[in-house]
């Protein structure tokens, strides 16, 4: 059976670093709530498994995934029961642990990467927190931005298995989601980049080398991969970009 994906249909978001892995490893999946309403799709489908008052462990909120009777949620909680599954995650229990905790803190990076624009809460309009985001915006991109990939880049410097690859010797969830938080600055935060990225030349190159393998590039190219735009994780305000 196919795997079933449950998170917003028209931002990429959390659900983006399950989606890709899923994609890179060529799976079967549905992507529930894209699917039409009247063929027991759409956000409806997404809420109700939420509400589902028979679940014994209901999901507080997407992304989560089903998989036969069991429901997982969080995104890295996800990918360390898929990885395995779909051959994106080291053999060994070491190699496994790694790679989750290397995804723990890709999940602390996208916290900040959002507060970038919510840095008060998720529940006001950007609009409403525009200098806060402007403040928190210039620490996050002088501070804490080149923290963040340095450590990354040094990891690819010192993985003697495979420097090509952020775990062991071979492609896995970890580089899908090196991958996607070098395209969302990218998109997010232009000059900041181009700025930033001299100091990681193997971490882009990390990102051009996923960006080419076949299933993924062919995901990128096709109408499965929702665009960036100004209502997810990574949004594009000029004004904070500098």
């Amino acid at each position: 059976m196919a795997y079933e994906l449950y998170y917003w249909p028209s931002i990429q978001g959390r659900g983006e670093f399950v989606r890709l892995a899923l994609e890179d490893a060529g799976v079967a999946y549905v992507d529930v709530a894209r699917q039409p309403e009247a063929e027991g799709g759409g956000v409806p489908a997404l809420m109700k498994l939420m509400q589902d008052t028979e679940l014994e462990r209901p999901p507080y909120a997407p992304p989560f995934l089903k998989d036969g009777v069991l429901v997982i949620s969080q995104t890295a909680n996800i990918l360390q029961y898929l990885g395995p599954k779909i051959g994106l995650a080291p053999a060994d229990e070491a190699g496994r642990l790694w790679a989750h905790q290397l995804q723990l803190l890709v999940t602390d990076f996208i916290k900040e990467a959002h507060d970038t624009h919510h840095p008060l809460g998720s529940s006001l309009y950007y609009e409403e927190q525009k200098p806060e985001s402007l403040r928190y915006s210039q620490n996050f991109l002088s501070a804490r931005l080149p923290k963040y990939l340095g450590y990354f880049e040094r990891l690819l410097e010192r993985n003697s298995t495979g420097p090509e690859y952020m775990v062991g010797g071979a492609a896995t969830y970890v580089d899908t989601s090196m991958f996607q938080i070098v395209a969302g600055m990218r998109y997010a935060f232009p000059k900041a980049m181009a700025g930033a990225q001299a100091a990681v030349p193997k971490l882009l190159a990390l990102h051009d080398r996923v960006a080419t393998r076949p299933r993924l590039a062919a995901y990128l190219a096709s109408n499965r991969r929702i665009p960036f735009n100004e209502k997810g994780i990574f949004r594009r305000y000029p004004e904070l970009d500098r």
